[in-house]
């Protein structure tokens, strides 16, 4: 936890010795000064992305931590100490939320505890909720997403465990993080209320954000403006709550490719945002954290700019030429050793990778894999761009003459040669080596029976003639000796 206190601890003596020089009086105003010192410290921190080599530059934000990341390849656009533990605040919901959505029925009944309710700080996010009122699991999501309802969060832990012990549902939430690809998380609550072991990094949100935003109805939620649950028996004065998110339609803010969003806040990790956009079909995951208001909105619309403008899709079906033999008709029509006129492995027409725009495709280095996983996969070729990781294709079994089509392909992951513009035939000379071995095996039992049928039957026959010669000569023999 170190790494979280390395810059709080010079805003902290900065407070206090601010707060002995302009006295009690002035603690009010010198929180502004305080928020513009973190804002100066952080925008003067490295940008790790900024120096790869032909990478283009990304805006200088305020957030301490920040990632941008293509939703589908995990291609990493821009990246600002994503790796740095930080408090998540309210955007642990969205971890809360997705395991909800998967594990429950949206009309399964959400009961409030004791706990639940009286657990929840009174000056935290929450919608009032008493002691055994009910919620739908539905409108429970919308009050977690919409406004942050920390107790309903309580209470949907509850109810997923089967339990009046929140706490129990920590589990569940490390070890579906850990299955989303974190690597520097650590959850003990489903709300995200302060506590120095519950934390999290921006490269382990943008990965929770991947699924997160893939969930129609979750993404959905995120972008309506309220809640407005009605009366029931069991929600006695029903429930009317404004979403309060400036990015959202309508909003101060709002950014008109958003996807989804959700906001968190607290005094010790200061302003956080983990939001998704999509356009002319790229998608895009943006986190920011420990940011100050209003720039969490700001810094997260600069980098979605940045990188719709500087980065582009690659459909690497339609652009591959490497591994293509659609023009040396070897394996089509007559020529095909199986008798069909199809290919039997392609690209997979849907794979693509992110390349600046500035780039080719031709910049980018494959090597290939042979551990798909996947028994209707025969290899995964994967690509970089100075060594940054920027998508992959697999390597289907197929018989869809339109694909594009392969032999083989460059055994022990070797990287292709690049200056060549022609299409390369990679023959794998092992299975081939193994092929010839089983042919010339059938042909040596071959030419074996035919040697054998061979000797039998034309020995059989030269036998049978000398022993009819001997018997004619017997009895010719015997003819003489009378005469004589």
């Amino acid at each position: 936890m170190l790494k979280i206190f390395r810059y709080r601890s010079i805003y902290l003596i900065t407070a206090i010795l601010t707060g002995i020089l302009l006295g009690n009086s002035s603690l009010t105003a010198s929180a502004s000064s305080d928020a513009e010192l973190r804002l100066e410290t952080h925008r003067a921190m490295d940008i790790q992305s900024n120096e790869i080599q032909n990478w283009p530059t990304g805006p200088v934000v305020g957030a301490e931590s920040a990632i941008l990341m293509e939703a589908e390849t995990g291609t990493i656009l821009y990246s600002k100490n994503i790796h740095q533990q930080q408090y998540p605040a309210s955007t642990t919901k969205i971890l809360t939320a997705l395991i909800a959505s998967e594990r429950c029925g949206m009309d399964e009944i959400v009961t409030f505890s004791n706990d639940a309710v009286f657990d929840t700080p009174r000056d935290s996010s929450h919608i009032a909720m008493n002691p055994g009122e009910e919620l739908t699991m539905e409108q429970s999501l919308n009050a977690i997403l919409i406004r942050s309802a920390n107790e309903v969060c309580y209470a949907v832990a509850e109810h997923i465990t089967g339990t009046t012990d929140w706490q129990v549902f920590s589990d569940i939430m490390n070890e579906r993080a850990s299955e989303l690809g974190c690597l520097n998380s650590h959850f003990v609550n489903p709300n995200g209320l302060p506590d120095e072991n519950h934390y999290t990094t921006a490269y382990d949100l943008a990965m929770i954000g991947r699924v997160f935003f893939a969930n129609e109805m979750l993404c959905k939620i995120t972008l309506s403006k309220r809640i407005d649950f009605p009366v029931t028996e069991k929600l006695p004065k029903g429930k009317l709550e404004n979403n309060i998110m400036k990015i959202i339609p309508g909003g101060e803010y709002a950014y008109e490719y958003l996807v989804g969003c959700k906001t968190g806040y607290t005094d010790i990790a200061r302003s956080c945002l983990v939001s998704c956009a999509e356009k002319e079909g790229m998608k895009l995951i943006c986190v920011v954290m420990h940011d100050e208001s209003p720039y969490q909105y700001q810094d997260t619309i600069a980098l979605f700019d940045y990188g719709f403008s500087n980065f582009e899709k690659i459909n690497v079906s339609k652009t591959e030429t490497k591994y293509n033999i659609d023009n040396t008709g070897l394996f089509y029509s007559g020529n095909d050793l199986f008798g069909s006129s199809q290919p039997f492995l392609s690209l997979n027409q849907d794979d693509f990778i992110i390349m600046p725009r500035t780039a080719s495709f031709d910049d980018a280095k494959s090597s290939i894999s042979y551990d798909t996983g996947n028994e209707n996969q025969a290899a995964i070729i994967s690509y970089t761009y100075h060594d940054i990781p920027v998508g992959s294709v697999r390597v289907n079994f197929s018989v869809n003459r339109e694909e594009n089509s392969l032999f083989d392909i460059q055994p022990d992951g070797e990287v292709l040669p690049q200056e060549s513009d022609q299409p390369v035939i990679f023959v794998n000379v092992a299975l081939i080596l193994i092929g010839l071995g089983v042919l010339v095996g059938i042909v040596l039992v071959w030419l074996l029976i035919r040697s054998i049928l061979k000797n039998y039957s034309f020995g059989g026959r030269s036998n049978r003639r000398k022993r009819k010669n001997r018997r004619k000569q017997r009895s010719a023999g015997g003819y003489r000796d009378i005469d004589f």
